[in-house]
Parts: structure tokens; sequence; C-alpha cells
């Protein structure tokens, strides 16, 4: 990479072409996303026709848009000719509407209808990730028939490995696998070698939901159908693993308490990144004064005993992490399909055992560390320890409730991660703490 650069200040562009050819396309398109976009641009105009719209499908939007908006009609229509058509609607779904009209004016008439078509898709459904790029065949052709229609029309599909089998409405039948097809005679029918116990989608379909059967039934690729079960398209497994990894990420992002940012890190304006952080942190800060004004209704106590606000800090911390534990593998089973909403009672119940074994032993740890290392009273020290085991347990069960509550009324289930889960039961753990007190103390 640094070669290539080299050669490009030093204008030696015919040389940096030369390496180029022997990279593989994403280490192309890694190479041009470091320079700047004008010597970026003459790089990808000089790549050989073959790997240029490879390598095109492998950039940045913005590079993409770039190049687009910086070459003739005649390489736009090069590279849309080239191009994978589930790259071309990724690409497509990401550009403003000007902008799509111009791309769509160079493609022939059929390739606009279908793109049209698939960009009226709901954004993240099924039939925004599906390509048409797959192999059909019917059942009543023989093995010598089908691997004849494979030869003569699998240059240019997506995959070959998966067949799908349809009738003469579209309908899907079933599926057959290139192997299965090899290995059998060439006299046997398609229909005695098909599976027709498959898993498939639906157009409209959610693409978690989607990446969750890939994950389920160990997919390679997966068909879609209409409303009428026709086979409309296909998803493969590199188009599902860049959606576990968006997900994902708008999950870590959610529970951070960041709204989602789709782009990189680095070439994310300051003010955008500020945007997306200021709200839930506006919102976490007002609904924190709930724990202020729970201090100010019990301020006796701490008038009574000023030591007991000294463990506040720890019960409020310990409470929030014990939470955090309890959400973020309740989040997590929900993303796996591991967990369900009905599930909720055997949620409660493992979080509230795990809480109690887990409240007995810091609670039990912590009454020896005041009474005998800190020599704090005997009443004060119980009191606290007595104060953090329930709110270990309290904090285990609203960690374990909140994700599922807000599955149940489609909410995000991330949005119950660290930053919300720790403002609730700071408020709870307060509550507890004083109650507590009061009660031990006779305050």
């Amino acid at each position: 990479m640094q070669q290539i650069m080299d050669l490009v200040e030093r204008n030696s562009y015919a040389d940096a072409r030369a390496l180029l050819q022997q990279m593989n396309a994403v280490d192309i398109a890694l190479v041009l996303e470091e320079l700047p976009l004008e010597q970026s641009l003459i790089l990808f105009r000089i790549l050989p026709k073959d790997s240029a719209a490879s390598v095109f499908s492998y950039m940045s939007i913005e590079q993409q848009k770039y190049v687009v908006e910086n070459i003739t009609d005649r390489e736009i229509r090069s590279i849309l000719s080239d191009l994978r058509f589930d790259d071309t609607v990724d690409f497509l779904e990401e550009m403003p509407a000007n902008f799509v009209k111009k791309v769509l004016r160079h493609a022939d008439e059929n390739t606009r209808r279908l793109l049209n078509q698939f960009l009226a898709y709901p954004e993240n459904s099924a039939g925004s990730l599906m390509t048409i790029e797959f192999v059909d065949l019917k059942k009543e052709m023989t093995v010598k028939e089908a691997l004849k229609r494979i030869k003569e029309t699998g240059f240019d599909k997506e995959t070959i490995d998966t067949c799908y089998v349809i009738d003469n409405e579209r309908t899907l039948e079933g599926i057959v696998t290139i192997r299965r097809i090899i290995l059998s005679d060439e006299n046997d029918l398609i229909k005695n070698i098909m599976e027709t116990n498959i898993a498939f989608a639906h157009t409209l379909d959610d693409q978690e939901n989607v990446a969750a059967m890939f994950i389920k039934y160990d997919l390679f690729s997966l068909p879609v159908v209409d409303n009428e079960n026709r086979l409309v398209g296909i998803i493969t497994v590199d188009d599902i693993l860049d959606i576990i990894e968006e997900e994902a990420t708008e999950d870590f992002q959610l529970m951070a308490g960041i709204s989602p940012v789709e782009e990189a890190y680095l070439k994310t304006n300051t003010f955008t990144l500020a945007k997306h952080r200021i709200g839930w942190l506006l919102f976490l800060m007002i609904s924190a004064t709930f724990t202020a004004s729970i201090v100010q209704q019990f301020e006796d106590i701490l008038h009574s005993s000023v030591l007991l606000a000294a463990f506040i800090p720890m019960l409020m911390d310990t409470g929030g992490n014990a939470g955090s534990q309890s959400s973020t593998l309740v989040i997590r089973g929900i993303a796996l399909g591991q967990i369900d909403s009905d599930d909720i009672g055997q949620i409660i119940t493992k979080e509230m055992a795990v809480g109690t074994i887990v409240g007995i032993v810091l609670a039990g740890t912590n009454l020896l560390r005041l009474y005998f290392i800190s020599k704090v009273s005997f009443t004060i020290a119980v009191t606290v320890s007595i104060s953090l085991f329930f709110t270990v347990l309290m904090a285990k069960v609203v960690g374990g409730i909140l994700p599922i509550a807000a599955k149940r009324f489609n909410v995000d289930p991330a949005i119950m991660a660290s930053p919300l889960i720790t403002t609730i039961v700071d408020a709870a753990a307060l509550m507890i703490y004083f109650s507590i007190a009061r009660s031990l103390l006779r305050i």
C-alpha cells in the first residue's frame, strides 16, 4: 500500500496500475480509501475494465458517489453492466433521489425496471437485500439437463452452490445443491433428488430476522418469495455478514447511549457525533435528578448518620453493574433468537436465583470488610450489607425484565442497556438503602 501511495505521489500511475493488478479487489479499494479523492479517481480510471466494477462494489459510499459524478457516461454504463445486481441496489439505496435518476438513465430498460422494483422494497427488508442472480431449474429436468443449464447460465450468477427448483409460475418447489447434482446419475430427475423441506424468507421480512435464519439453519444462501410463494430472489451469506456487523454495531451504540451512526468513526463529522450523543446524555442527566430528589427526601437520615453517605456510590455502582450484566445477557439472547417475550417468567426466576447467590456473596464480603477492616459500627455494617443484597437482587431482576419489556413493545432491547438500567437502578437502590437505614437505625 505504501509503495503504491509513493508511486502516486510521483505521478507514476503506470507502475501503480501494474501493482494494483496483482492485488485483490478488496485491498485495492482499501488503498483508494487512503488516497485523496482526486488521486483515487485517477487510479480507479486506469484499472482494468474487468476489475473496476468489483473494486467499485467495495468502495465507501462517499467514494462511489464521487467516482460516478466524475466519470463519463460510457464508464458509468460499463460499471453498471459489470456490477452484481445486489451491489447495484446497495449502492443506489444510499444515494439521493436525483443522483439515482442520473445513474438509472445509463441502465438498459430491463435493468432499470428491476432496479426500481427492488428500490421500492422497505429499507432493511429481505427484498432490499436479495439478488436475482441465481440458477433456477425445473423438477422435470434430468441431472444431465440441469448440468447443461448450470453451465449455460451459471457464469454470471451470484452462486451456483445451491440451485432453486420452480414451476412454470415461478413457485418455489425445492432446492438442490450442485454437489448432489454432480454425484447423481445423469438420468435421475431433479424432483427425485431435490429437497422440499426448506427455509425461505418473504420480501418484507426484517433483515435481522433473516440474519437469525442464516445462523439457525447454517445457510450459505436463502430463497426469498413473494406473497404468492413465487421465487423473486435469493440472499447470500456475504450480505448477511454485513447485516450482522451492522446490527451488532447499532446495538453497541444503543447500549452505550448513542444514537446509531452509520459512517466510520474517523469519517464522521464532529458535530454529527455530538448530535448523536447529546440527546441521550441530556435524557440521562435529567432522569438522574430523580436520585437527587430521593436523597433530599431522606435528608434527615443523612444528618443523623453522615457515615451512610459514604456508601452511596458503592451501592449505586454495584447495582448498576449487576443490572448491566443481566441486561447484556438477555439482549444477546434476544438477538440470537434464544429468548422470546414469553420467557419472561423463566428470566425472572433465573435472575432472582442468580441475584440471591451473588447478593449473599457480596453482602457477606462487604459485612466482613466494613466491620473488621474499616471498623464501622456493626449496625451500619449490617445496614449497608443488607441494602447491598437487596440492591443486587433488584438490579438483576430489573436488568433481565427491561429488555424483554422493550421487545414486547417493539422497541430495540439494546436501548435498555447500561445507561438506562443504571439510572433506574440508582434510584431504586437509594430507596432500598434509606428505607432499610430508617428501619434498622430507627431514625
